[in-house]
């Protein structure tokens, strides 16, 4: 399939998908809306990749929604159109928190509205100190729809109120402090020394018990916290009697890498 708005790169199984409008700091369109969704949606059944990364092309994650693009959609009541194609980005939102692979953001420049929503859904989130993330819809007089919800489950819901409501923007610092990013960096280098040994560490961790984790994560904020419990007891029993944890166990007694690393590498 032809992209206009992403590019793909794979490397062993590493998927980095970058955002590649340039020229418009990476703003989302109809287009890339479909694009990301389709893509996210596609690498749910993709064994062959363990790790997405997300980046920006030209200095910038994502700058939100084009609003050139915003005021050309048609305006119509009832079965609205414009209602559906935003509820697109909801349905890449949710694509990308239901990944069976880690996710990892690596955020610079602007990182606002649909850009914010995709870090939140992101496990692991690298920023740059100058980096501009936030929500800032408010002062244009709509709202961050479909990103919301990503974002009170990432920073909860006073953190989420006082970004939307206020609509400030705030730099990578602050980012790190409410619990957006988790590495904070200074500059280019350090940017992508980080990511670097990010995926580095991520080499070490079995496929199939990240998508555990991940899954039980997600069920801990749906379910009650027994059903919670007795799902995580039966995916234990399952990954211990499986033969990646006796090589994981085998090799931690041996002081050597598991083979799921060596293949990662």
């Amino acid at each position: 399939m032809k992209l206009e708005t992403i590019e793909i790169q794979d490397s062993d199984c590493v998927r980095t998908v970058w955002f590649n409008r340039p020229d418009r700091k990476n703003s989302i369109t109809q287009t890339m809306m479909e694009e990301l969704t389709n893509t996210f949606q596609a690498l749910a059944t993709n064994h062959d990749i363990r790790v997405l990364v997300l980046r920006g092309r030209g200095g910038n994650f994502c700058a939100g929604g084009d609003l050139g693009h915003m005021r050309n959609l048609p305006t119509e009541t009832g079965n609205d159109p414009t209602a559906r194609a935003y509820r697109r980005m909801g349905e890449a939102l949710e694509a990308l928190d239901r990944l069976p692979q880690a996710v990892v953001s690596a955020v610079e420049g602007a990182c606002v509205g649909g850009g914010l929503g995709m870090a939140c859904a992101s496990d692991f989130v690298i920023c740059m100190a100058n980096a501009k993330l936030g929500m800032p819809e408010a002062r244009a007089g709509f709202i961050p729809s479909q990103i919301l919800p990503t974002v009170v489950r990432r920073i909860g819901e006073g953190e989420a109120r006082r970004l939307a409501v206020v609509a400030k923007v705030i730099d990578g610092r602050e980012a790190h402090r409410i619990g957006i990013a988790h590495e904070l960096v200074e500059d280019q280098a350090a940017f992508e020394m980080a990511l670097h040994n990010a995926l580095d560490s991520l080499a070490w961790a079995e496929p199939n018990a990240v998508s555990e984790i991940k899954r039980i994560i997600r069920k801990t904020g749906e379910a009650s916290t027994s059903e919670v419990l007795d799902d995580a007891a039966r995916a234990l029993s399952r990954l211990l009697r499986s033969d990646t944890a006796a090589e994981g166990i085998t090799a931690f007694q041996e002081k050597r890498p598991p083979r799921w690393v060596a293949r990662n590498r």
